[in-house]
């Protein structure tokens, strides 16, 4: 959908095709474009091709070029929240193209950053300086992406929580799913702060001092932004390290468990086996009820032995803890009565 905006009195106003006052600058919205849409703005303002399929590709990474007819391309990484996609938290890039008195952005899909602005929610935009226009994009994207962080870990703390309790695969997923948000927030925030050093040092826009310090604000924004996607990114790469080493730990109990039991199941899977036979037996003289009350003492003899190795594993492993436990109480009372010591020695002297 393309929207035309006009800045009146400082604020963005909606305007038809056939309305557009000639002495304004205009900018011109293209949101969830197709592809009839991106024929008209390619044939209306001569934008390359390449350049278009540049913008709708959701791989491109932040940069600022110039283009043959005369115009500014700056594409710009923002952040987007889809909470029915596998990956709710993403990111994807904005085109905004100068030409003349012109601003034109487009973006493959709704894009909650332009959105803000056509809804007057950023304040001190001028649509006439048009590097100022770019370096505030650049600034409610980083403003989004410091937003959507603390979700994050909000969802990531609440997602541990229920780990603690039981271990499912749903949990496990949503995780992932945010560990795949965090390294494609982490690349977008690096790629837009290359973009904010080439701003600077290009000679394609120019920035007066206002708009330099404005620069730097936004380019320390940026860095806190990556700082704290890094952090993140690091604890949750270890809360995962650490819930796939219980996962393993809980894996072995089992299958220790299970070696018990088959182990001790071999015994009276020998006897059903030995006596199932079909030639002579030493106990075919002796009456029938005999083979089997040994068959069945030997199955209870095996039970008893399952459940003895089942409870003294238990038992090992509480004693282990138990004596960790004394160890620690007991380091702390040397430790105390050696302070007491030392107090006493330095009296004496």
């Amino acid at each position: 959908m393309i929207t035309y905006w006009q800045q009146i009195d400082g604020q963005f106003t909606k305007t038809k095709k056939d309305e557009i006052n000639t002495k304004l600058p205009l900018w011109v919205d293209a949101r969830n474009v197709t592809r009839d849409e991106t024929n008209f703005l390619q044939e209306e303002y001569q934008i390359e091709q390449d350049h278009i399929l540049d913008i709708l590709d959701p791989d491109e990474l932040s940069r600022i070029e110039d283009g043959d007819s005369g115009y500014i391309l700056t594409i710009v990484r923002v952040p987007f929240y889809d909470p029915a996609a596998e990956t709710p938290y993403f990111t994807g890039p904005v085109g905004i193209i100068i030409k003349g008195k012109t601003i034109i952005t487009i973006c493959w899909t709704d894009c909650e950053v332009l959105k803000d602005f056509g809804s007057n929610r950023v304040r001190n935009v001028r649509l006439n300086d048009f590097p100022s226009f770019i370096v505030h994009i650049i600034n409610r994207a980083n403003l989004n992406f410091l937003r959507y962080l603390k979700e994050i870990n909000r969802r990531s703390t609440s997602i541990q929580n229920e780990m603690k309790l039981e271990i499912e695969n749903k949990e496990i997923i949503l995780m992932l799913g945010l560990e795949k948000s965090l390294v494609y927030f982490t690349t977008s925030l690096k790629s837009n702060s290359l973009l904010l050093m080439k701003m600077k040092s290009t000679r394609l826009i120019k920035f007066d001092e206002d708009d330099l310090d404005f620069v730097e604000g936004v380019t320390i924004d940026n860095r806190q932004a990556i700082e704290m996607a890094d952090t993140y990114s690091n604890i949750l790469f270890g809360v995962m390290d650490a819930y796939s080493s219980v996962i393993s730990n809980n894996l072995n109990v089992v299958m220790k468990k299970l070696a018990i039991i088959n182990l001790v199941m071999m015994a009276p899977t020998f006897v059903t086996s030995f006596f199932g036979m079909n030639f002579k037996l030493p106990f075919d003289d002796l009456p029938g009820y005999v083979p089997v009350l040994i068959a069945t003492v030997i199955c209870l003899v095996s039970v008893f032995l399952c459940s003895w190795m089942l409870n003294f594993n238990r038992e090992t492993i509480g004693a282990i803890r138990q004596a960790k436990k004394l160890n620690r109480s007991q380091r702390r009372r040397v430790k105390a009565e050696t302070k007491k010591l030392q107090k006493q020695e330095r009296k004496l002297k």
